[in-house]
């Protein structure tokens, strides 16, 4: 996963943990796409002490993803999804009776896994 794709899922998994500050200002510059002098003139802080927050903001939700590896985890399920979701598809041409039937209820069951996750 990219960069920009990756700090997003961290924000999403563990932005609730961070200060209000550091939440604020990490969404406001990679979520809102404010550049840190934006950001800062309206906070009436430095730019450097907007980049400083948000960079240790960054640095606990890293420290969070080591320690419980929760991003990682959903990014493997939703690949195992997608295989599974795929195999599915390229199976149901070729079945009838209970078989599809079978290979359809897996297929909505994993469309619910898939919005639950």
């Amino acid at each position: 996963m990219d960069e920009a794709y990756f700090r997003t899922m961290l924000f999403d998994f563990y932005g609730e943990l961070l200060t209000d500050k550091q939440k604020e200002y990490f969404d406001l510059h990679y979520n809102e796409d404010l550049s840190l002098t934006e950001i800062a003139q309206s906070e009436g802080i430095s730019r450097q002490g907007v980049w400083d927050i948000i960079r240790r903001a960054e640095e606990s939700m890293r420290r969070y993803e080591e320690k419980t590896g929760l991003v990682a985890r959903f990014g493997r399920e939703r690949s195992l999804i997608d295989s599974l979701e795929h195999t599915l598809e390229a199976l149901l041409p070729h079945l009838e009776g209970e078989p599809r039937t079978m290979a359809e209820e897996m297929q909505k069951e994993l469309t619910e896994l898939r919005h639950g996750i």
